[in-house]
């Protein structure tokens, strides 16, 4: 699916293409492909660099075209993590900019309906990849709080009682946390690039790139104070469930001993051999009674050391 967009204070869509729009094709299929790279001139491999879900931030060109390979986050159907990133790529030249991204997310029709709400003017393509950049930050950071509220109901889940379902759950977050630290360096170092690609254009907005390069900054330092929160949370359950073990072993232990007196003593009086109680009215009793106060007091002891 491709949409055409012109910036008239802020992306308006238009039914065909003209110079200088911006091309947005999201889940591309064969017509979009014929499009791209028949009426387009697109380089092919352009197309399949983006297609690859690992591919990483980068730039690379051919010829007058020029590709930049973003990472944005979107929200994941897979059971594996609840958040993922995927590459978005911005295909330019002097005339022509498109955008490609092989899944549907969230953030492209967000900036859209921002620049129309806020009457943004694009005025190039650096000033577009820019700003995409921006919003992909912003919704990092939008993401990310709702990853703080996943860890927060898992650590009261655990607070109840510790169950696999939630550390899972926390570790599925932790791995979705590595994925984000990992693109924002991406696209952080990405601006360098674009820096020194653009320096001598005249296309450099110094004020846009300085409110991008603070929220990337702000969104990098949100992972990772979140990640060391969750690493700790982590840390802290695994002990408790160490100690909860210990706990459990020391209890099994002391009932253990507890029970094994009176069988200890029932198995001495037990021997085929002489121990002179037969004459001894009520010799059986006594025998349990002992064995009774013996264990009784195996238990007060286990208990003032805190075994029980």
């Amino acid at each position: 699916m491709r949409k055409y967009l012109y910036s008239e204070s802020g992306f308006m869509e238009k039914p065909e293409w003209e110079p200088n729009c911006w091309v947005n094709v999201e889940c591309p299929d064969n017509d979009d492909f014929r499009f791209l790279t028949q009426q387009l001139c697109v380089p092919e491999p352009f197309l399949e660099d983006i297609a690859d879900t690992d591919e990483r931030p980068r730039t690379e060109t051919e010829g007058e075209w020029l590709l930049t390979i973003l990472r944005i986050p979107m929200q994941s159907s897979q059971e594996g993590v609840p958040f993922i990133t995927v590459p978005i790529g911005i295909i330019t030249n002097k005339e022509i900019i498109v955008s490609v991204c092989y899944h549907h997310t969230e953030l492209i029709p967000d900036f859209i309906r921002h620049t129309q709400r806020k009457g943004i003017t694009v005025n190039n393509k650096l000033d577009l990849i820019l700003r995409i950049i921006y919003s992909s930050a912003a919704w990092f950071l939008k993401y990310l709080k709702q990853i703080n509220n996943d860890v927060a109901m898992a650590e009261k889940g655990l607070e109840k009682s510790i169950r696999n379902e939630d550390l899972l759950r926390l570790m599925k977050l932790q791995k979705t946390l590595v994925y984000f630290d990992t693109s924002i360096r991406g696209n952080e170092v990405m601006i360098g690039r674009l820096k020194n690609i653009f320096k001598d254009t005249g296309y450099l907005n110094e004020e846009l790139l300085e409110d991008v390069m603070i929220e990337l900054k702000q969104a990098y330092n949100t992972v990772n104070i979140y990640s060391d929160i969750l690493t700790g949370t982590m840390d802290a359950f695994a002990s408790i469930i160490s100690n909860n073990v210990n706990a459990i072993m020391k209890r099994m232990t002391s009932l253990s001993i507890t029970l094994a007196i009176p069988t200890l003593i029932a198995s001495f009086y037990g021997m085929n051999v002489d121990f002179h109680l037969e004459g001894i009215p009520h010799a059986f009793v006594l025998i349990v009674l002992l064995s009774a106060a013996i264990s009784a007091a195996a238990f007060v002891w286990f208990r003032r050391i805190k075994w029980f």
